[in-house]
């Protein structure tokens, strides 16, 4: 199999831009779904269901682009606030999604993780969900995070329970906390902070994604809905990612 590096190598070619300025993390936050379905006269659950089909095309297509990570927001810890209905029927979907795409992940090389809390999702879920993770385990490609049952807040609030345990049993001296040793008790310790962050339909808020990772991260929003979202549109993201100088507080280099 072709290394990743090699595959954004090439990405990188066929864009018009340099290795460097490819992303090594993406995130996104897809969104949309009810939208779309609603504007074609459609059941909100009909546009979950094309939600996911895109989820797994987009990450299909980035694992062959080389890309280094992926993050899926798909469910916040917010969403249970939704019609039971739908969150039941969204449940069902999560369920088929994670055994639908275990062949594209193992064909890719793609190790899935989990970003969120277990507590709170069903049995169902959460077998399907340690199935693929299981299975992918050993996987040396893109790492493709699906953010479930997520908050950015809960995220950190988890960090720091887990911190102070460790200090509490000894294991860790308070003087010893950094930002570094933060980020490694944070869901997304296996991976970089994300360099670009894409949001769909047009939305101009993080709604409390990747709170703490995201402090550097470019923004790019796009006014399609996520069913519609495709592999152009996330070309001409990553070439608008290309032209951003990021100075991460420092001044220009141009």
């Amino acid at each position: 199999m072709i290394d990743t590096t090699h595959k954004l190598q090439q990405a990188a070619s066929r864009l018009g831009i340099k290795l460097e300025q490819m992303p090594r993390h993406l995130a996104m936050i897809m969104d949309g779904n009810g939208r779309w379905a609603k504007a074609k006269g459609l059941a909100r659950a009909e546009g979950h269901c094309e939600g996911a089909k895109a989820a797994e095309n987009i990450a299909l297509y980035c694992a062959r682009l080389g890309m280094q990570s992926l993050t899926l927001y798909s469910f916040s810890v917010e969403n249970w606030k939704r019609p039971q209905d739908e969150v039941e029927g969204l449940m069902a979907l999560y369920e088929e999604y994670l055994m639908s795409m275990r062949p594209m992940l193992m064909r890719e090389n793609v190790r899935l993780v989990h970003m969120g809390r277990r507590q709170g999702l069903p049995e169902g879920v959460i077998s399907e969900l340690d199935r693929t993770m299981d299975l992918t385990r050993d996987n040396t490609g893109m790492i493709f995070a699906f953010a479930l049952n997520y908050g950015g807040r809960t995220e950190i609030v988890d960090a720091v329970r887990h911190l102070a345990q460790k200090c509490l049993a000894g294991e860790l001296e308070v003087d010893e906390i950094d930002e570094a040793c933060f980020g490694r008790h944070l869901y997304s310790a296996v991976m970089p902070d994300p360099d670009l962050l894409i949001r769909t339909a047009n939305e101009m808020r993080v709604s409390n994604f990747m709170l703490w990772q995201i402090s550097y991260s470019e923004f790019y929003v796009t006014d399609k809905y996520w069913p519609d979202f495709g592999e152009e549109d996330l070309d001409k993201a990553l070439v608008a990612y290309a032209q951003r100088d990021r100075r991460y507080g420092a001044l220009s280099q141009t």
